[in-house]
């Protein structure tokens, strides 16, 4: 058992798992927490998802994309709603692969600052708070719930609400043959309808198992090295 609720601090809680196990995984609010528990750990830690990035999904989402396009590079991913942790992740998982993303959220849930700077040097990264605009032509749609981290209140959601809903009005807009994508759990009928999850689309079912898949070969690699 954890004992940091009892005021154990990071840096003894590391070095007792660190005896314990091959590998931690971590899933923490506070990114920092988990940066900590990585510098004085001495095995590999993997995040699980921390209030800034999640990258073990994209890892999961990437396989996804790649086995139903057959290529990742000049893709265009469309990301709309909340600008994230997911989102976070994808925007590297994109500036890795030679993807390029469009992303439409309410003004002031933008993604990280310094992460879209970084992504930009290397492929292309378009804000905005049209969703039609940001999902013209595109490959990929990805859509999140909207309070995966924070605390959802009705005024926050009022935000959001219609107009950042993946619906099938919406995916006209995109490629006729574009995939949606989400990482579960979903709010049906608030960020996406089922019509959308559950239509011809969809490959959240395959990007639901592919999360078993990436997790074992990350701890395949990790646990080899």
């Amino acid at each position: 058992d954890m004992q940091l609720s009892r005021g154990e601090s990071v840096e003894d809680t590391a070095k007792t798992l660190s005896r314990y196990t091959n590998c931690i995984m971590a899933r923490v609010y506070e990114h920092d927490l988990l940066e900590k528990l990585a510098e004085h750990a001495s095995v590999p830690v993997i995040n699980g998802l921390s209030d800034t990035f999640h990258p073990c999904q994209i890892l999961a989402d990437f396989m996804t994309i790649k086995e139903k396009k057959k290529k990742l590079k000049g893709l265009k991913i469309a990301w709309i709603g909340d600008g994230n942790n997911v989102c976070n992740s994808m925007i590297y998982g994109a500036a890795l692969s030679g993807a390029n993303m469009s992303i439409a959220t309410p003004k002031g849930f933008e993604p990280d600052k310094t992460v879209i700077t970084k992504a930009k040097k290397t492929t292309n990264i378009e804000l905005t708070t049209d969703p039609f605009t940001a999902i013209k032509n595109a490959d990929v749609v990805v859509a999140d719930t909207f309070s995966s981290i924070h605390n959802l209140d009705k005024k926050r959601l009022q935000k959001f609400l219609p107009k950042y809903q993946v619906n099938d009005k919406l995916m006209k807009s995109a490629k006729k043959d574009a995939i949606f994508l989400h990482c579960l759990p979903a709010k049906r009928e608030q960020e996406v309808t089922s019509s959308v999850i559950d239509g011809p689309q969809s490959v959240v079912w395959d990007e639901a198992e592919n999360r078993l898949h990436t997790q074992k070969a990350l701890l395949a690699a990790l646990i080899r090295a």
